[in-house]
């Protein structure tokens, strides 16, 4: 039996139908706005997960090229590794619906949204993330949903509920934030430097649709949810629980009262191997010694908890942190620019142990990145990349492809800064930015940011502003709560909210925020924002002592690149039959040359006399003859009739014999031969583009040595040998007439 509800918004509205399609997972929705079909499918695993401290919940979100009628440009021709904006997709539903499972639940859970149709219009991730709930909440799998989500604009001061993909390009704003009905589940924000009571709003704007759209989920869970099967839930054995509790507070707090982030690890290692040893110890039959047998993982947990729940008391009752640090404090910040002497730019930015080296490279328009995403074919020119090594936690880790974790710090520092890059038309290169994370003790994407900034300005890229980016964390009992600033790990990791924003001194670029309770609300958001502007503009300042503007010259490895103009008609002419005009032009300047579609022509060199060569040459093929206009041109050919004039690459015209000369001439070559340079004038241009020229009415001004051309000769005539005698044509019949006449010369360009 197929069921569907119907939730307006705005003009539009989505539809989310189950009982059709998918009918074996354990649910199956299709969600539908306009012409974007998405269908979401939840199924669970029937047997507990052993042996693991988290919750096994994987996320897909595919993008099928079909979905807009196109074949995929791989090689294989078929869909392969996830496209980064789907990664990002299945990132924000799994941030989203990961805090709503009951705490000890360890069965697989997997969530697997296919985009079916993509009418380029609504947009289909934030029907994956709608479809995902509905599916969670009619299925059996112990959902605490529903949830609702909406993306918001903001164009001329109005909120915009699901903007379409025109409308997004043209807003301030691009946020998506899901909720229930009780509260707010996660945040994704890039701005164009919004400040913070507009950011708030959108907030406050969007969570009450969210929870209009949780109502509509209900619903539907109402006429066709099944019952929820919460099977067995993960808890540690009492036994060792109790056995570790005889004696760790002490051990607990003497750990949190250790500083140095290394000798922390240690110690913290030290004492799980001392409960491992003094269980090891124990009678064979021991209760603790059978459940640590059968459970070893229990000890780490019991421990973690312990841990968690004493960092916990410090903040809340003595309003410190561990590391002794006021909640609004951040660690030591210190920057370096310029310290790579190859590459094009780099920035050092260090924040207690948190450090991120960023380097920036600049490149050509071919060297952006051509996207085969269901949104939209384009290409992108600003890249971020993200690394984030085992040695910069002391680990050791396989160096591997970057996973959804590293996708998604680099997106997030990529969408604070692209905001303040520079057009493509003021600066046009192909911009990358690699951040090397080097030693991690939390926020590393903001602290990457914080690089990049420094990176892009040592290299010289005129940035709008300055921008940093810090992360905030939470700390909440009951309702009581403290916000903390510049989250290190341990605070990360035991905390309940991990609130990254970015921006300058006047408003955000970005904005993220994961939760780790049952939501938060939006008093805490605001007291969030408003202590992460403290602390942002605290870092910039900091970033200020060491470089404050763009370097006002390129490295000198940097590549030179000329920016022109032309009309897409003559993007052919350019390169030519197979390339010979471009080639050629190539060849003999040393550029590389890229023509895109819409005419944009970029020149690379480091030669900058064989980019300006390349440039004229390339303006002469695409400049077009016009009628009464004076040219040099040089003859290509000669017939019983004419000569033909080579005025601009690929365009000839003909000077008749009659037009050669103010005699009668018998053969054109009593006036002109091949390869003769002469200046000529255009008097027509027929319906087919045959342009017809004269050498008439020109004084040696502008011939240029032709035999037998108009020379003055000392008794104001011409001798017999070179034509005519008679009045000489006046060097006022060179100025250029159709320009308004006067005393004016022509302005003419010799090539």
């Amino acid at each position: 039996m197929n069921t569907k509800i119907e939730i307006p918004i705005r003009d539009r509205i989505i539809t989310i139908e189950t009982g059709e399609l998918a009918t074996q997972a354990g649910a199956s929705v299709v969600v539908t706005c306009g012409d974007t079909v998405v269908l979401v499918n939840a199924t669970s695993s029937h047997d507990l997960r052993k042996g693991i401290d988290f919750f096994p919940l994987l996320v897909d979100y595919e993008e099928k090229m079909y979905a807009v009628g196109r074949i995929p440009g791989s090689f294989t021709r078929r869909e392969g590794r996830a496209t980064e904006n789907a990664i990002l997709t299945s990132r924000l539903i799994d941030r989203s619906i990961r805090p709503l499972f009951p705490d000890g639940y360890r069965y697989d859970v997997q969530v697997v949204a296919y985009v079916l149709s993509a009418d380029q219009i609504n947009q289909p991730d934030i029907l994956g993330l709608i479809g995902a709930s509905a599916a969670l909440s009619i299925s059996e799998i112990p959902f605490l949903g529903p949830i609702g989500a909406v993306r918001m604009g903001y164009i001329n001061g109005e909120y915009i509920i699901n903007p379409s993909f025109v409308e997004k390009e043209n807003s301030q704003l691009d946020m998506i934030i899901s909720g229930s009905k009780d509260a707010i589940f996660m945040i994704e924000a890039g701005a164009k430097l919004l400040p913070e009571e507009d950011v708030l709003k959108a907030i406050d704007v969007g969570y009450q649709e969210c929870q209009r759209i949780a109502d509509k989920i209900k619903e539907l869970t109402d006429m066709v949810g099944k019952q929820k099967k919460i099977g067995e839930l993960y808890a540690p054995n009492q036994a060792i629980k109790d056995f570790i509790l005889e004696d760790s507070s002490p051990k607990i707090k003497e750990l949190l009262n250790i500083k140095d982030i290394i000798l922390y690890k240690e110690q913290s290692r030290l004492i799980v191997k001392e409960y491992e040893d003094k269980i090891k110890q124990l009678d064979e039959k021991h209760p603790v010694r059978l459940a640590y047998a059968e459970r070893p993982y229990d000890l780490a947990y019991v421990l973690s908890n312990l841990e968690k729940k004493e960092m916990r008391r410090i903040i809340m009752q003595e309003k410190r942190r561990v590391d002794d640090r006021a909640l609004n404090e951040i660690r030591p910040i210190s920057s370096k620019v310029g310290f790579l002497p190859r590459t094009h730019g780099s920035g050092l930015f260090t924040r207690g142990l948190t450090q991120v080296m960023s380097i920036a490279t600049l490149g050509s328009a071919s060297d952006a990145q051509r996207l085969d995403e269901v949104e939209s074919e384009s290409t992108k020119r600003y890249l971020h990349h993200y690394n984030f090594p085992g040695f910069s936690t002391g680990e050791i880790r396989p160096m591997r492809a970057p996973g959804r974790r590293e996708i998604g710090h680099g997106a997030l520092a990529s969408r604070a800064i692209e905001v303040v890059l520079p057009s493509e038309e003021e600066f046009p290169y192909t911009i990358r930015v690699v951040s090397e994370v080097l030693s991690s003790n939390g926020s590393t994407s903001m602290a990457s940011t914080c690089g990049s900034t420094l990176a892009l300005m040592d290299a010289g890229v005129p940035l709008k502003t300055m921008i940093s980016g810090i992360a905030m964390g939470l700390i909440k009992e009951g309702e009581d709560f403290a916000i903390l600033s510049d989250i290190q790990g341990l605070e990360d990791f035991l905390g309940d909210m991990d609130f990254k924003v970015a921006g300058s001194h006047d408003g955000i670029t970005a904005l993220q925020m994961d939760i780790k309770t049952k939501g938060i609300s939006l008093e805490i958001i605001k007291s969030a924002l408003a202590q992460a502007k403290e602390g942002r503009i605290h870092i910039l300042k900091k970033m200020e002592e060491v470089i404050d503007k763009p370097r006002a010259d390129l490295s000198p490895y940097a590549p030179r690149i000329i920016f022109m103009q032309i009309s897409p008609e003559y993007i052919g002419e350019v390169i030519g039959p197979s390339g010979k005009n471009i080639k050629k032009i190539i060849e003999e300047t040393g550029v590389k040359i890229d023509i895109e579609d819409d005419g944009k022509v970029h020149i690379v060199t480091n030669d900058s006399e064989g980019g300006k060569r390349a440039k004229e040459w390339i303006e002469r093929i695409t400049q077009r003859v016009e009628i009464g206009r004076i040219y040099k041109g040089k003859v290509t050919k000669t017939t019983s009739y004419g000569a033909f004039v080579e005025v601009y690459p690929q365009q000839e015209g003909m000077v008749h014999i009659s037009q050669l000369a103010n005699r009668h001439i018998a053969t054109v070559e009593e006036i002109v031969n091949v390869g003769d340079e002469i200046d000529v004038r255009v008097t027509d241009i027929d319906h087919i583009g045959k342009i017809y020229l004269t050498c008439k009415g020109l004084d040696e001004e502008f011939n240029g040595g032709g035999r037998g051309g108009y020379r003055r000769d000392g008794g104001g005539g011409y001798d017999r040998d070179r034509g005519r005698r008679g009045d000489y044509q006046d060097r006022d019949r060179g100025r250029d007439r159709d320009r308004g006449g006067g005393d004016r010369p022509f302005d003419r360009k010799r090539y």
